[in-house]
């Protein structure tokens, strides 16, 4: 999603019918008598929500939560990924009160929380009876904590980030894949098995511009080859010996060996590519494997080999931390107690225990969203649907480290971003340097001596911030 935002499933009826009933915007609030045919007193609970499949599912779902909860209307705003992350932050950033819950990640997480955008979740989770907060992935739960260790968004899936294969590609070619692979094996395995006469890459990595899409993969890369975005002192090193090698790596390598069209390509795009048969190797967020498991989207099932991700010469792997979770703006908190109240009683029910289970019996075990909660893997049926990935998935989850990223000291959080409210558009931009390299519109060195131009920018301010303290 950032990192994985899975590939749009063929949509259900169901879904279809929600997403076109969803207006542009509706304003949260208390429904009075005959308001949208409900009763008096009676809650709507507007939710802002990534429209990927996994979020689909929740709504298509949702009627037997209004069911059990006909004091509540549920209403939601459907959003592509990088226009949720814009309209979102727009929205709590400024006060605007038009969302009740909103859908936001890791990385806006404890930033908002330590601004007071948020409400925290720790009184709502603990007045929840067998809502189980100590089940979530541990590194998850930290991640989406505030500087006061309170929980301020509760995680909907988890994810990191492996490599996936063809294995009957390698069978054939006569390879192996290592129990950890590095960078430098996986580019000699590209290479043996591009086959253009055949529209088959080597494998497919992003290309397209924004910060959760290309600087996702191209983020840890830097890291697993010893590269770091700022030093202690917030000096730009987007020009350091490290990060000019890591990026030179994988644009050669996509241009080389990747698929066509790349520097247009982001998780979706190879995810259709991988799952088709069209590429041999795939490099990106763990939360895939339920697509190319699923027998209904993908022609590869049973056919996927998943190994961790990729070391570099930095000795470190090429993983990342991302969650999608759901948080209460400051906002709603100021409609008053029965606004928090009821818009928590949805948020709990979509990221519980029993909605984990009710997904795999209704919609597949594959479907599951996979991650945030411990539990899940303990599920026998799921257990048995994710026997292929679920180790992998969940060491890399695990094993994530957001305090110390890189080879050498930083002063920020985070593996594929970087934790400060100016690398959405940082990101953005030097995102965009890297596409066009990618697409062979200019050099890396050029793209890099503008991207750290952009980032010198951002460390001055901290610098001056430093030195005012």
């Amino acid at each position: 999603m950032i990192p994985g935002t899975v590939p749009h499933r063929r949509r259900r009826p169901a879904v279809v019918a929600a997403l076109l009933a969803v207006v542009a915007l509706v304003v949260s609030g208390c429904a009075g008598a005959g308001t949208l045919g409900l009763p008096e007193g009676a809650r709507i609970v507007t939710i802002a929500i990534v429209s990927n499949p996994q979020m689909e599912d929740a709504i298509e779902l949702s009627p037997r939560f209004e069911a059990e909860n006909p004091d509540i209307k549920l209403r939601f705003v459907s959003l592509s990924e990088n226009e949720a992350r814009a309209k979102i932050t727009a929205s709590v950033a400024t006060g605007g009160d038009e969302f009740d819950a909103v859908m936001i990640s890791n990385y806006e997480t404890p930033q908002w929380a330590a601004n007071g955008w948020l409400v925290d979740l720790d009184p709502l989770m603990a007045r929840t009876p067998g809502y189980d907060p100590a089940d979530f992935t541990p590194s998850i739960r930290e991640a989406l904590s505030g500087p006061d260790g309170h929980m301020y968004s509760t995680p909907f899936y988890g994810e990191s980030a492996f490599l996936m294969y063809r294995k009957s590609l390698f069978a054939q070619a006569g390879l192996t894949m290592p129990a950890q692979p590095t960078w430098e094996q996986v580019a000699g395995f590209a290479d043996r098995l591009t086959d253009r006469s055949q529209n088959r890459a080597g494998i497919c990595l992003r290309g397209k511009p924004g910060w959760g899409e290309v600087m996702a993969p191209v983020g840890a890369m830097v890291n697993s080859f010893g590269g770091r975005w700022y030093d202690p002192q917030w000096n730009a090193q987007l020009q350091s010996p490290e990060f000019r090698d890591a990026v030179n790596f994988y644009v050669d390598l996509v241009r080389r060996d990747g698929q066509a069209g790349a520097a247009g390509s982001g998780f979706s795009e190879c995810g259709t590519q991988f799952s088709q048969g069209n590429t041999a190797m795939w490099f990106d967020a763990t939360v895939a494997a339920g697509l190319l498991e699923n027998p209904e989207e993908s022609r590869v099932v049973g056919d996927v080999g998943y190994a961790p991700a990729p070391v570099g010469p930095g000795g470190r792997p090429s993983g990342w931390l991302y969650s999608w979770a759901l948080a209460i703006p400051r906002t709603t908190a100021e409609k008053g107690p029965e606004q928090v109240d009821a818009t928590w009683r949805f948020l709990s029910w979509m990221t519980s225990k029993p909605y984990q289970r009710m997904v795999g019996e209704e919609l597949g075990w594959t479907s599951v969203p996979p991650g945030a909660r411990q539990s899940t893997y303990r599920i026998p049926e799921y257990a048995e649907a994710s026997k292929a990935y679920a180790p992998q998935t969940q060491a890399a989850i695990n094993a994530a480290d957001q305090a110390n990223p890189t080879r050498d000291p930083v002063p920020y959080r985070g593996l594929q971003f970087v934790g400060i409210p100016e690398f959405q558009d940082l990101g953005t931009r030097v995102s965009q340097q890297i596409s066009a390299a990618i697409a062979g519109q200019q050099s890396v060195d050029e793209a890099l001596e503008q991207a750290q131009r952009y980032a010198a920018t951002v460390g001055e301010s901290y610098q001056q911030e430093g030195a005012g303290q």
